[in-house]
């Protein structure tokens, strides 16, 4: 169960990486980019632990398309972009299918 959390953990971290991307405007803001940075390091890291368990495709898929959701979120509070119909089915898509991977896959660790 821990591994889940630092799974849970990276998949934070990497969306609040991303966020501080977008803040450092192309790395010229000093403060937001160095936290980017920091956030990617930690992400990667938390990723690494949570693969002791957790098989690597299942844990990828699941940072990525939480990450992906996380990052849309953050992109409606912090930069007023919008998803539209198409962004919202694909995003609906995207987790559904990372779900159905989580629920029902029988893949394991080697």
């Amino acid at each position: 169960m821990l591994n889940y959390v630092f799974l849970i953990l990276a998949i934070v971290a990497e969306a609040a990486g991303t966020t501080l991307l977008k803040m450092s405007e192309q790395f010229t803001k000093l403060v937001p980019s160095i936290a980017s940075l920091v956030c990617y390091v930690a992400s990667l890291y938390l990723l690494s632990l949570c693969l002791r368990t957790i098989p690597i495709g299942i844990a990828y898929a699941t940072w990525s398309a939480l990450g992906i959701a996380l990052i849309t979120i953050s992109g409606i509070f912090f930069f007023k972009q919008m998803p539209d119909l198409g962004a919202i089915v694909g995003l609906i898509l995207i987790v559904s299918g990372v779900a159905v991977l989580n629920l029902f896959s029988k893949m394991d660790i080697h």
